[in-house]
């Protein structure tokens, strides 16, 4: 018997299906290129069963959400879901097991993370190998970049109303070179319409515009971490604020 798991992830979700026990000892399972979870279903039965077996479908595989359309799938946004899959699980050490494709996410995973993973299981595959001048940069970058991402998407807040001239007032405090007049040269590009509301994107935070007599959240708007569209201020709004990026 096993159960379907989901994690929400900023496109969507990550889905997984889980064997054993609760109380039972980790192990997340990782399938190859273009497989799902399903890859475990024969083997997980043969296996020790005091263990919890998670086998997650990588984005875009099995019954976890596409990417949006457009971007590309990196080996390091698999071992992304791999960290988004433990944090959600609240896993601070456990087991991984790869197959193919998997083995070398779950090999990048461990050498990013070695203090998170007790045991690498390799099924089909050599796991991860750099070159020993690499080792170092590689590492310091590219955890540097999951954390980063993670952390981020947890400090969203929730959206606050902000005058036009306030907006102005907090890309002129993010950005010292600018002055008032360039700040406002670049709100005007920064800005786009949405069905509900205005909204106002500004270095990858989006402000929606909202009447004045009510400056609460918009009942509908963009979140994005591009400048969108075109749109003149407007005076009698009020903005409402929606950080996506850190300003």
């Amino acid at each position: 018997m096993f159960s379907e798991l989901k994690f929400p992830v900023p496109w969507g979700h990550v889905a997984a299906k889980a064997w054993g026990p609760l109380e039972g000892y980790p192990v997340l399972c990782l399938h190859g290129w273009l497989d799902n979870a399903n890859t475990f279903d024969k083997l997980i039965p043969l296996l020790p069963r005091d263990c919890y077996y998670v086998a997650m479908d990588f984005s875009g595989h099995g019954l976890s959400s596409h990417r949006p359309a457009g971007s590309p799938y990196h080996f390091l946004d698999y071992v992304s879901d791999v960290r988004r899959v433990a944090a959600a699980l609240q896993w601070r050490r456990f087991t991984l097991m790869g197959h193919s494709m998997g083995g070398c996410v779950a090999g990048m995973f461990c050498f990013l993370y070695p203090e998170m993973v007790d045991k690498l299981i390799l099924l089909e595959n050599l796991g991860f190998l750099l070159g020993p001048e690499d080792t170092e940069a590689w590492l310091k970058s590219k955890r540097m970049v999951i954390d980063r991402l993670l952390s981020l998407e947890a400090k969203q807040q929730t959206p606050k109303a902000r005058s036009p001239e306030a907006a102005l007032q907090r890309l002129l405090e993010a950005n010292r070179h600018l002055t008032a007049e360039g700040g406002a040269i670049l709100l005007q590009r920064g800005a786009t319409e949405t069905p509900a509301a205005q909204s106002r994107v500004l270095h990858g935070r989006t402000v929606c515009e909202a009447p004045a007599e009510d400056p609460g959240p918009c009942s509908h708007h963009y979140s994005t971490r591009w400048t969108l569209g075109t749109a003149q201020p407007r005076q009698h709004k009020s903005l409402c604020e929606s950080p996506v990026g850190s300003v």
